[in-house]
C-alpha cells in the first residue's frame, strides 16, 4: 500500500494512510477536519504530520464506533495541531502541586564513546542497576563522571552489547544508512504499519447501550491494561477517555515511575498482581473471563508463560480483542530486546538526522511513543467495530511497534512515503490565534496525587467527551475487580 505524498493543501494524507492501514473504509477521512498550525512540533522530520495522522486515525475510529453503538450518523471529527502538540508532550506539561515532572534520570542520556555516541535508559531502578553492573560500577561509585569515563573507553557497539548482555538498555547512535544495513531494520520493513489478524471463532461480549451524556463509544468495554511507560498507557488512557473500564495490572515489585503514572493514569484504575503466584494468576484469569480487550506492552513472548500469548488468549477467551505493542517488532535479531522511544530514535537514524555533527538530537516530543499509542487505541476501536459488523466475530489481534512507526516517519520502507514533509506548508489559511499556546489545551484538577495540571486529549468529535471521568489515583491501589 503506497501513500501519496503529503502535498500542499493535503494535510490529511497521512491520516488517510493510517486509516487504510487500520482497515478503515476509504471515504471515512472525508469526515475529518484539520486545524493546521505551522508552529507546532518543529523538526527536520515530518513529526507534526505524523502526530496529526495518528490522532486523526484514532478520532475516526472513535467516531465510527460511536455511530455503530448508537445507530446514528457518524459524528464529525476534528484534529487540531495545537491540541495534538500539547498531548504529544503531556509528560512535560504535567505539574503535580506546581512541581515539574521528572522525565529522565541522570544516567538516561547520550554519552560519548571511543568512536561515537551511545544512549542509555536508566529511569527504572533495575535498569540503572544493570547499567552499572555492565560497566563494573557499584552504586556507591555511580556518578555521571564515572559512567562517562567507562563508556568513553568503549566503542559504541561494545557499549551497546555489554549493557544489553547485562540486561540493561543502551543503543549505539546510527545514521539512517547504518540502520538500513542492520538486519533488524530489514525485519521491521517487512512488517505492516498495523498488523491485524483474526484468530479463531467466538462472539464478542454483548455491550450495554451507551448511557446518556457525552458520546462514549467504548462505554461498557472492559480493558486489561498490561502496559508500561508511555505508548501503551497512552493507548489505554485514550480508551478510558472514550468510556472503557480500564484496569491497569502491574507486578507488585515493579512500580511505575510516579510522574509517568500521574500523566497516563487518567480515567483508569490501577492494581497489582503477581502472575507467578497461583492465587494472583487465578484472580487475573477471573478478570480475563470478563474482559473485552487485553493490551500488552512487554517484549514479544515475555508474557507467554502466563498463558497470555494471542493464541492462548483466543482459546481461553474467544471473542477477545488483543493489542500488542513492542519496541522493535516481532521478528529479527532484536525482536526480544527491551526498548524505549528515545532508544529507537537513536538506532533508526532519527537522532542523527535531528542532531548536528557535534551532538545527536531528538524529536520535539516522544512522538514514536505517542503516535504508536494513538494508533494502538485506534486498532482496538476498529477491532471492536469489525467484530460487530463483518459477521465473523472471532478474537482480533493487532500488533504495532515503535520501530515500525519510526520507519514510516523516516521513509525507510520502500513504497511507503513519510506522513508529510517538514515543515508542512498546507496552503490553508491560519486560524485566529495561530500562535500556538499549549496552555489553551491544559486543564487542572484535584486528585489523590495532588493538584494536577495536565494536557487534554486531542481526540475530538461531535458530542464526544472533552475530559476523563476521573483523575489518576495511587499506583496499585485499586482492587482487581471489574466495575
Amino acid at each position: 500500500m503506497t501513500q501519496l505524498p503529503l502535498a500542499d493543501g493535503e494535510p490529511l494524507a497521512g491520516a488517510a494512510y493510517a486509516w487504510a492501514a487500520l482497515g478503515g473504509a476509504p471515504q471515512a477521512p472525508d469526515r475529518l477536519s484539520p486545524v493546521v498550525r505551522d508552529d507546532t512540533l518543529a523538526a527536520r522530520l515530518p513529526v507534526r504530520a505524523l502526530a496529526r495522522a495518528c490522532v486523526g486515525a484514532c478520532t475516526l475510529a472513535a467516531a465510527e464506533l460511536a455511530a455503530l453503538r448508537t445507530q446514528r450518523p457518524v459524528p464529525h471529527a476534528r484534529v487540531d495541531d495545537g491540541a495534538v502538540a500539547a498531548a504529544f508532550t503531556s509528560e512535560r506539561q504535567l505539574l503535580v502541586d506546581g512541581r515539574a515532572p521528572v522525565t529522565f534520570a541522570p544516567l538516561s542520556r547520550f554519552w560519548r564513546t571511543a568512536d561515537g555516541w551511545v544512549r542509555t535508559h536508566a529511569n527504572y531502578p533495575h535498569h540503572r542497576e544493570r547499567l552499572l553492573t555492565a560497566l563494573g560500577l557499584t552504586e556507591r561509585e555511580a556518578s555521571v563522571d564515572a559512567v562517562a569515563a567507562r563508556l568513553a573507553a568503549l566503542s559504541a557497539s561494545e557499549a551497546e552489547d555489554a549493557v544489553y548482555a547485562a540486561g540493561g538498555l543502551a543503543v549505539a547512535l546510527r545514521t539512517p544508512q547504518e540502520w538500513a544495513a542492520h538486519p533488524q531494520a530489514a525485519a521491521v520493513a517487512r512488517l505492516p504499519l498495523v498488523a491485524r489478524e483474526r484468530l479463531g471463532d467466538g462472539a464478542p461480549r454483548t455491550l450495554p447501550p451507551p448511557a446518556a451524556g457525552p458520546l462514549l463509544p467504548a462505554s461498557g468495554v472492559r480493558v486489561l491494561d498490561l502496559t508500561r511507560v508511555i505508548a501503551g498507557p497512552v493507548a489505554t488512557r485514550t480508551l478510558a477517555l472514550l468510556g472503557a473500564d480500564v484496569l491497569r495490572v502491574d507486578p507488585p515489585h515493579r512500580p511505575e515511575l510516579p510522574d509517568q503514572h500521574a500523566d497516563t493514569g487518567f480515567g483508569k484504575r490501577s492494581t497489582t498482581l503477581d502472575l507467578g503466584g497461583r492465587a494472583d494468576l487465578r484472580t487475573f484469569r477471573e478478570l480475563l473471563a470478563g474482559a473485552d480487550v487485553v493490551v500488552t506492552g512487554y517484549r514479544p513472548g515475555a508474557l507467554d508463560r502466563f498463558g497470555l500469548s494471542p493464541e492462548a488468549l483466543a482459546e481461553r477467551r474467544p471473542g477477545l480483542v488483543v493489542a500488542q505493542l513492542s519496541a522493535w517488532g516481532t521478528t529479527g535479531p532484536w525482536a526480544h530486546r527491551r526498548g524505549f522511544d528515545s532508544l529507537v530514535q537513536v538506532a533508526t537514524g532519527i537522532a542523527a538526522t535531528e542532531g548536528s555533527p557535534e551532538r545527536p538530537g531528538a524529536l520535539p516530543a516522544q512522538a514514536l511513543d505517542h503516535g504508536t499509542g494513538y494508533l494502538l487505541a485506534a486498532a482496538v476501536l476498529r477491532a471492536l467495530a469489525e467484530q460487530r459488523t463483518d459477521g465473523a466475530g472471532g478474537t482480533r489481534l493487532a500488533r504495532l511497534a515503535l520501530a515500525r512507526t519510526a520507519a514510516w516517519l523516516t521513509g525507510a520502507v520502500d513504497g511507503e512515503d513519510p506522513p508529510g514533509r517538514a515543515p508542512v506548508d498546507t496552503g490553508l489559511p491560519p486560524e485566529a490565534g495561530d500562535a500556538c499556546d499549549p496552555t489553551d489545551r491544559l486543564a487542572h484538577t484535584d486528585s489523590p496525587l495532588g493538584r494536577l495540571r495536565y494536557a487534554l486529549s486531542p481526540v475530538a468529535f461531535t458530542g464526544g467527551p472533552v475530559n476523563w471521568a476521573c483523575p489518576p489515583g495511587p499506583w496499585g491501589a485499586d482492587a482487581p475487580v471489574w466495575r
